[in-house]
């Protein structure tokens, strides 16, 4: 609708807007006079008028089979337009028009905001169907002409209302109509049965909506008076009642068609399933979190025994391994801790990377000098928790065998986010500036246990590749190649 606005008509971005707020509304002016909808705004040179958004109804069949956003049309062709537009009212005269051997009504409702005609609605009804409507439906047609009053008038949609159609009940989840006093004229089926759950035993038709909604809902006081209000329709809102375990989602919509509120709309739907489900979520979120917080603290209590039984070994070779294994837990204790603080089972892996290169420097502090480049980006538990014990393994190697003991040197390790958009991949190359391998040292057949559950983790766990090469340089290169799940685009 942008392009088509700014590419064919004058209008500014606030009456942009005004029409972006109605297209987020119109699909209740659609369902309830069961018709599609055509916005039509007039073009820069008054001569034209260019089609910029549609709609089809959810309660009927429609009058279009072809997308018509886009379509031009002279002026004078379409005489109601012409007449809605310049005399800024209601068009309902003329027969109806045939198209594919299909009877349609139409009808053209201007679309005002602040005194001025922006644009016209084509409202068509497919009369194919037409038969002698019930009470539901008369309910609908009178609701929507209420609402059709309002548009022209330049009082709906509501300023500062924006509603998210995929939220908010619409007109078939359930519809009650209220008088001026907020007195409930015609409740639908739906509507009726949602109140039955929240443990209404009688019908709702000659109830004050806002009195009996207080009553079945367990709150008391204040928030008893701010219920009645509510869902007496007297202003635009949105809001939740519970009660006799159900919960029921309301959404009040004032009618003022000659500006003199006459009575609301109120449509509402029955969430007491969906607010279930999302309880059940929250709790199982909580539920999994408490796991990891509680596998990190078991870790580190590990750790700390390991720690202790390293103080008391005699042997060099035994303290130092029992000081590897405690790095080896730590780096796992990072990434428990890191999942306990997220609500789902992903990292960001750039923290992580960061902490595990402080853990790993303490074995020389002072002589080597880490730091990270790039970026790892968010990664699955499954990938994070292998990567981790990986990094631990390559860092220990690089600072315990790369220097001479009073040499300084640096240890760096870069990240980069690469691959296709069907099959990403992480690059993660650490390298230093050391003393490099040795001659005819083969990265894959090396025995010692860290290359081995390097080797494991990288080809096993995480499906990549992993090498070792000498830094021309001077120094070694370790590249892994792992492949990642996409990051969601924000």
């Amino acid at each position: 609708m942008n392009d088509l606005v700014r590419q064919h008509a004058a209008l500014s971005d606030s009456d942009l807007e005004w029409l972006h707020l109605l297209v987020s509304e119109w699909q209740l002016l659609s369902d309830l006079s069961f018709a599609d909808l055509v916005l039509w705004v007039p073009t820069l040179d008054g001569t034209r008028y260019v089609s910029v958004a549609q709609m089809r109804p959810n309660t009927g069949p429609t009058s279009y089979q072809d997308d018509m956003v886009g379509h031009l049309v002279p002026r004078g062709r379409r005489p109601m337009l012409d007449s809605a537009l310049d005399e800024g009212r209601i068009v309902r005269e003329g027969d109806p028009e045939w198209r594919e051997e299909v009877p349609v009504r139409v009808e053209s409702i201007p679309v005002r905001r602040e005194g001025r005609v922006l644009g016209v609605i084509a409202r068509n009804t497919n009369l194919l169907t037409v038969r002698t409507p019930s009470r539901l439906e008369l309910t609908y047609l009178q609701s929507a002409s209420d609402l059709a009053q309002m548009i022209a008038a330049g009082t709906f949609p509501f300023p500062g209302q924006q509603v998210d159609m995929d939220a908010s009940p619409r007109a078939g989840d359930g519809l009650i109509r209220l008088d001026a006093d907020g007195v409930v004229q015609y409740a639908s089926p739906n509507a009726l049965s949602a109140y039955h759950r929240l443990g209404l035993a009688a019908d709702l038709v000659g109830h004050h909506l806002g009195q009996a909604t207080a009553e079945l809902a367990p709150a008391r006081g204040p928030v008893d008076e701010a219920l009645v209000k509510l869902a007496s329709g007297w202003a635009p809102r949105e809001f939740e009642v519970e009660g006799n375990d159900g919960v029921i989602q309301l959404r009040a919509i004032p009618l003022k068609p000659k500006g003199t509120h006459i009575g609301s709309l109120v449509l509402l739907r029955d969430v007491t399933e969906l607010r279930r489900r999302e309880r059940e979520l929250i709790t199982k979120d909580a539920t999994i979190r408490e796991i990891h917080h509680r596998v990190k603290n078991n870790l580190q209590t590990v750790a700390a025994l390991l720690r202790l039984q390293s103080r008391r070994m005699e042997s060099a070779r035994g303290r130092e391994a029992l000081d590897e294994a405690v790095r080896r837990v730590g780096s796992i204790a990072i990434v428990h801790e890191t999942l306990s603080q997220t609500l789902d089972e992903r990292v960001e892996f750039d923290e992580i990377a960061d902490r595990v290169l402080a853990m790993v420097a303490e074995i020389a502090p002072g002589k080597v000098t880490p730091r990270r480049t790039g970026r790892f980006g968010i990664l699955d538990a499954e990938v994070a928790t292998p990567l981790s014990m990986v990094l631990t393994e390559v860092l220990q190697n690089a600072l315990e065998h790369a220097f001479e003991q009073e040499q300084h040197g640096t240890v760096e390790v870069a990240a980069v986010r690469g691959g296709s958009r069907t099959e990403p991949r992480l690059l993660v190359t650490v390298q230093d500036n050391g003393r490099g391998l040795p001659e005819g040292f083969d990265p894959h057949r090396a025995g010692n246990l860290g290359l081995q559950i390097v080797r494991t983790l990288v080809e096993g766990e995480l499906g990549g590749t992993f090498d070792m090469v000498r830094r021309p340089e001077g120094g070694t290169r370790v590249l892994l190649d792992i492949p990642v799940r996409a990051e969601k685009q924000h």
